[in-house]
């Protein structure tokens, strides 16, 4: 079909966007006739506002990462300051010397309370590696950890005969101590001493 000069379609595609266009364009051109014009020369207030928020905001988290660093650099010069502060943290509660911990060890047995005699000696042993820095004591390690420690000393038997009673003592509640358990604990120290 062919079209004359003077005739066109008036229901095409386009014409039909056009027409859709110009609706939306009159709808908001109707819904935004009733607002009042902005007065000319004035600027809104709100990126001034949100501007003046995000500064103060950054400023404060600023300031509060430094506080926390000055208070970090704080305590730790106070805990340099004060050396028995480190020492208590490194240290056992129940730090006795060697002849403290023989000493108790003997009223223990005289009391016939073996476990706790033998429990003791082993202090009296982990106090005597550090003294001569064999084994440096530390609150943290484990039996295992002196297990290991004590495997590169020269005897390390009589050693490992306190630490596996100490384990007893400390984690088989059904295992009573007996006279003869001590008995082998204190034979152990006294090898440790002829060390």
């Amino acid at each position: 079909m062919v079209m004359s000069a003077g005739s066109f379609d008036k229901n095409s595609i386009s014409w039909q966007f056009q027409q859709m266009g110009r609706w939306v364009q009159e709808w908001f051109e109707l819904q935004f006739s009733n607002t009042p014009d902005l007065p000319t020369g004035a600027a809104p207030n709100w990126p001034l506002e949100t501007i003046f928020w995000i500064v103060t905001i950054a400023i404060v988290a600023w300031l509060s990462w430094y506080l926390v660093l000055f208070m970090q650099a704080l305590l730790q010069n106070l805990n340099a300051s004060q050396p028995w502060v480190e020492s208590q943290r490194t240290k056992p509660k129940d730090n006795l010397p060697v002849s403290g911990w023989l000493r108790q060890a003997q009223a223990f047995q005289r009391q016939g309370n073996y476990a706790q005699a033998c429990r003791a000696l082993y202090m009296a042993m982990l106090q005597r590696l550090d003294d001569t820095k064999q084994v440096p004591q530390q609150a943290s390690r484990t039996d295992g950890e002196y297990l290991q420690a004590v495997q590169t000393l020269s005897q390390p038997t009589p050693y490992q005969v306190l630490i596996s009673t100490h384990e007893q003592v400390c984690f088989d509640d059904n295992t009573a101590i007996s006279s003869a358990t001590f008995e082998r604990c204190q034979q152990a120290y006294r090898e440790i001493e002829t060390q």
